[in-house]
């Protein structure tokens, strides 16, 4: 018999066997996805073909934001893509492909004070590879060679997040340790 439930995640009791049994397992159930906002710009077809060499250069931006929905234990999660393409060679803009992708998620058993880390590293990296997929067919669907983003890293970006809120809090005059 496994010790994982129907989430992939093992038991609490399998995870730290001594923690309390009664602690609940970890439910996380994805009610649905959808693409809340999603544009192309082709600035090739918009100017004209460049002259000389194209060396294309790709920038990836992602941002991420989480609510609690009126329904008991249901989350939204969204994640947003900017993926800024322009030429190595004169900085000449390619294309830009920005992608708003939602899902909403129902979770239970997770601790309150770690709720926040579970919904901006987990809820994202579920939602992944539909964003991948999407946008590896607007570029090609935009007259550029498929692009094939790289694996997010979800928790260095939470860590980059929550680095950045905690120095903005931080008065100016004060020193960094």
């Amino acid at each position: 018999m496994s010790d994982e439930n129907n989430s992939g995640a093992a038991a609490p009791e399998a995870q730290n066997p001594g923690q309390n049994a009664a602690q609940p397992a970890v439910r996380l159930q994805i009610l649905t996805q959808y693409i809340r906002d999603l544009s192309f710009e082709n600035a090739v077809a918009q100017k004209g073909l460049p002259s000389g060499e194209v060396q294309p250069e790709i920038s990836v931006q992602v941002s991420l934001d989480a609510r609690k929905r009126p329904a008991e234990h249901q989350y939204e999660v969204i994640s947003k893509f900017r993926v800024q393409s322009s030429n190595a060679t004169d900085k000449s803009p390619l294309f830009l492909c920005e992608l708003d992708y939602g899902g909403i998620f129902h979770v239970e058993g997770v601790p309150e004070d770690q709720l926040h880390p579970f919904l901006m590293i987990e809820c994202p990296r579920m939602m992944f590879p539909f964003v991948r997929r999407i946008v590896s067919d607007m570029t090609r669907d935009g007259g550029f060679p498929p692009f094939n983003m790289d694996p997010v890293d979800f928790v260095a970006l939470y860590r980059q997040e929550i680095a950045r809120r905690t120095q903005a809090q931080r008065p100016a005059d004060q020193p960094l340790s």
